[in-house]
């Protein structure tokens, strides 16, 4: 028997606790896993499943210590005490899977090599894609490919809110309200309304994806959903868009890599603009494969605990020598170039408010041409008395010669209410 110690017993603790107490039907190797042990803060806290008391304890350095234990399944979040706890797990010969992106996004490159180090798995499914299979695919499946590009929708939360927003016609802050109601929003929000979450997410699956050292995260552009208005969401339906907020790791030309987070207008035949919901989908293009999308629901106790013990099975499974190497800690071939964000390049939506007055348009049009920014758009949308709403779509123009634009125009009165980038290939047609 392979004997598993459950670090958490919380939403998705609870149910990877379901999917082992009642294996049949599931892969035959889930007969091989025994729960050893469960650590969790309270003893007499209220269990949303019944798990003999005889499991649980509130040492968790005791049980990832314990020399009878082969697996060690983190589900606390968190930094403390997540980190410690799996130092000392891989310290002491133990497997680790971890659903853990807050943890691993700060430490993945300590952590990967103490698991080097002592010859053991550090395994992960779950932190990026909750229920999507997402890094073994990309990593074995699309292992003979050259990646080019990865965007992805990772956080159900926000693609939650930007759905209500759109199919409603609500403000922001209902539909925030509205996605807490169901469980699909934190009481506090702030990880992923300001793209924290998806930015976590991104900085593992680009170090995976591209095969370098993991990317800090303040070197990560991240912008959130918090300032995006329903005027916006009915603009860019107006325009032949969507709204979502996108993951997006990429190579230049150059070969260095761009990576952001940041909401995005998404033509409306576009795959990514197709899903709603709390639903995640990732789409990678390479060479010689082209395009394949990933979909399926990011969060939440049943697929989060389906991509946790899918880690636990690979581990199983290669020790049962039927499964290819599921090791993800190898050593980074390279590190990471990153493309300076004043060079980064795109198009992008502009909502301006400006005086209810003759000749704005050419003003705005004029700072603009100043700073060599080419408008592909610009419609007055809406009057609020003195003062008016012009949409303006660019052309593709680098990031910092759009923001020395905005600035001008902000030096002429003009507010700048939303900024949101347009989902595009410079070498596809506008429009």
């Amino acid at each position: 028997m392979v004997k598993i110690a459950l670090l958490g017993l919380g939403t998705v603790g609870a149910g990877v606790w379901r999917i082992l107490e009642d294996p049949t039907g599931r892969d035959p190797l889930l007969r091989h896993v025994e729960v050893y042990g469960i650590a969790v803060r309270s003893l007499s806290k209220p269990r949303p499943v019944a798990v003999p008391e005889a499991l649980l304890t509130t040492d968790a350095m005791a049980l990832v210590t314990d020399p009878s234990v082969d697996i060690v399944v983190e589900l606390m979040g968190g930094i403390e005490p997540a980190l410690p706890l799996l130092k000392t797990a891989l310290d002491h010969g133990k497997h680790v899977v971890s659903a853990n992106k807050a943890l691993l996004a700060r430490h993945f490159r300590a952590l990967t090599a103490l698991a080097r180090h002592r010859g053991v798995y550090l395994l992960f499914e779950a932190a990026v894609g909750g229920g999507i299979p997402l890094i073994q695919p990309v990593r074995q499946c699309l292992g003979a490919n050259r990646i080019e590009r990865l965007v992805g929708i990772i956080n159900g939360t926000t693609n939650y809110i930007l759905s209500a927003m759109a199919r409603e016609g609500v403000p922001y802050a209902q539909a925030l309200n509205e996605a807490q109601h169901l469980g699909f929003a934190e009481q506090d929000p702030t990880a992923d309304v300001e793209g924290h979450d998806t930015q976590e997410k991104l900085a593992l699956l680009s170090a995976l994806v591209f095969r370098t050292a993991i990317v800090p995260l303040a070197e990560i552009p991240c912008t959130g959903i918090t300032r995006i208005g329903i005027e916006d969401l009915r603009y860019a339906r107006e325009l032949g868009f969507g709204v979502k907020l996108l993951a997006v790791a990429q190579k230049t030309a150059s070969g260095q890599l761009d990576l952001q987070v940041a909401p995005h207008f998404v033509p409306a035949d576009h795959p990514l603009n197709q899903v709603e919901g709390a639903d995640n989908a990732v789409l990678v293009e390479g060479e010689p494969l082209g395009r394949v999308m990933l979909l399926g629901p990011g969060a939440g106790s049943g697929p989060t605990a389906s991509a946790v013990v899918s880690d636990i099975l690979n581990i199983i499974a290669h020790h049962e020598g039927a499964f290819l190497d599921p090791q993800m800690t190898g050593e980074p071939t390279c590190q990471a170039d990153l493309l300076p964000a004043t060079q980064r390049r795109g198009r992008y939506y502009v909502r301006l408010g400006v005086m209810d007055q003759p000749g704005m348009i050419g003003i705005v049009g004029h700072a603009f041409g100043e700073q060599g920014v080419s408008l592909e758009s610009v419609v007055q949308k809406a009057s609020h008395g003195t003062q008016a709403e012009l949409v303006v779509i660019t052309h593709w123009v680098a990031e910092g010669q759009l923001h020395r634009a905005l600035a001008q125009l902000e030096g002429l009165g003009v507010s700048i209410g939303a900024l949101l980038r347009v989902l595009a290939r410079e070498d596809e047609p506008s429009g």
